[in-house]
């Protein structure tokens, strides 16, 4: 799962980028270490401090983590797509995002990656995997909020009903 998300974010995401205005050094060098250093430590965990049993990915927690990851993989992806066909090839300015999740949030991209890692956490049911969904929530959640006020100050017709990042509630 770990690697799924990464492979796709990595190889997939980044090919279907286009026209982009560059990404600045310091946050591909931000991603870069978060990135190595929570694998490493998660690796570490997962190889030298955790014994699975057998039946382990068979198990109701393993299942039900994977389907939350699984969920939360979906979301993610499919708010990416929606951002990325915001604008028509040459179109410039900004747009309200519609369709998928962003219909209940701003902030439906980091929802879907939160969920992800919490999935990934009840999959594994160890404490590297809930430190990094904590970790990760505390990380983008200050971003959906952020993009949520943005999105209020730019566009005077923006869905009142929207919350920032939880659907009904937040």
């Amino acid at each position: 799962m770990f690697i799924a998300h990464y492979f796709q974010r990595t190889f997939i995401y980044s090919l279907r980028i286009n026209g982009s205005k560059g990404t600045p050094l310091s946050m591909v060098l931000s991603g870069f270490f978060l990135c190595a250093g929570s694998g490493l430590l998660q690796g570490i965990a997962l190889t030298r401090h955790y014994k699975f049993s057998e039946s382990h990915l068979s198990s109701m927690q393993f299942l039900c983590g994977f389907a939350i990851w699984a969920a939360g993989m979906f979301v993610n992806i499919q708010a990416d797509s929606i951002l990325l066909n915001l604008r028509a090839p040459g179109e410039t300015g900004y747009k309200i995002p519609r369709g998928g999740m962003f219909e209940y949030v701003s902030g439906a991209n980091f929802l879907g990656e939160i969920v992800e890692w919490y999935g990934w956490a009840l999959a594994g049911g160890h404490r590297a995997g809930i430190s990094f969904a904590i970790f990760t929530m505390f990380n983008i959640a200050p971003r959906a909020i952020a993009t949520h006020r943005w999105y209020l100050n730019k566009f005077s017709d923006y869905p009142k009903n929207r919350k920032r990042l939880l659907p009904f509630i937040y």
